[in-house]
């Protein structure tokens, strides 16, 4: 009997956003306070971008530009790329591969309700694996 994990159910609901005109010291301030590496930018309150810890570290700090002159939006990587909660960790994984992207984000009704990075898939993999493992023990 085949196992299906769907995305909803390993997914990281801590989403953070940034408006679009915050600087990229704000978006750092952010981040470190939620204790995430990305954040969903917004303009008037719905998304247009994301930007991670990558993005400022290569396309601020990298180019000689100060954070806190650089906004948020001038760093953002645009489209979103999502997946819907329903959809199984294959394909989840099948996309971070095909983009060639860390993290996934889980829109469901129009609205970003979670993500789903590399490192989270890697780490329920491990789980599942781990514990189908130990199944013949435990009956």
């Amino acid at each position: 009997m085949p196992i299906t994990v769907k995305v909803k159910e390993i997914m990281d609901k801590n989403v953070v956003t940034v408006d679009s005109s915050s600087p990229a010291s704000q978006a750092i301030e952010k981040m470190i306070q939620a204790g995430v590496w990305s954040l969903i930018v917004e303009r008037q309150g719905l998304p247009v971008g994301v930007v991670t810890d990558r993005d400022i570290l290569r396309r601020c700090a990298a180019m000689g530009h100060y954070p806190d002159k650089v906004k948020v939006e001038q760093i953002m990587s645009s489209p979103i790329i999502t997946i819907e909660p329903d959809a199984t960790v294959g394909e989840a994984m099948r996309t971070l591969i095909n983009k060639d992207i860390r993290r996934l984000y889980v829109v469901e009704g129009g609205r970003i309700t979670g993500r789903v990075t590399q490192t989270g898939l890697f780490r329920n993999m491990l789980d599942i694996v781990m514990t189908l493992a130990s199944l013949p023990y435990q009956l």
